[in-house]
């Protein structure tokens, strides 16, 4: 009998992939990829200077694992990597990031179709 969770999360996935992606270039030192991405964000919670808990945002990538490939090897993200995004004219620059303790990425569901990467933009660039 097949799993119809996990299968309908592969279908989600590819829906994603297909109809809410963009085009996004992914680096890491002097590798690179151009993939497609799903924009997404994560809500936290943290605490500021004086110990009160601020309710906080932060952006992500949604990418399918098998698309993260530099220098010819699937990768996991890491802190530090960097995601080219252009919107118009405009290029933004994101940095991975980790987020509330937390590493820069998780899976988003148990049979790992795609990753949540947490970035923050970190500059933008007139094209």
């Amino acid at each position: 009998m097949s799993d119809l969770l996990q299968s309908g999360l592969a279908w989600l996935a590819q829906k994603l992939k297909q109809h809410a992606s963009r085009q996004v270039t992914y680096e890491r030192g002097v590798n690179s990829v151009v993939l497609l991405a799903t924009p997404a964000k994560t809500q936290f919670e943290q605490s500021d200077t004086s110990g009160l808990k601020v309710d906080s945002e932060i952006r992500d990538f949604l990418i399918a694992p098998a698309d993260l490939v530099l220098a010819g090897e699937m990768v996991l993200p890491e802190r530090g990597d960097l995601i080219r995004e252009s919107d118009g004219s405009t290029l933004h620059l994101f940095e991975v990031v980790p987020v509330g303790g937390e590493p820069p990425y998780r899976y988003t569901d148990p049979y790992r179709n795609l990753f949540r990467i947490h970035v923050r933009e970190i500059d933008t660039e007139q094209e």
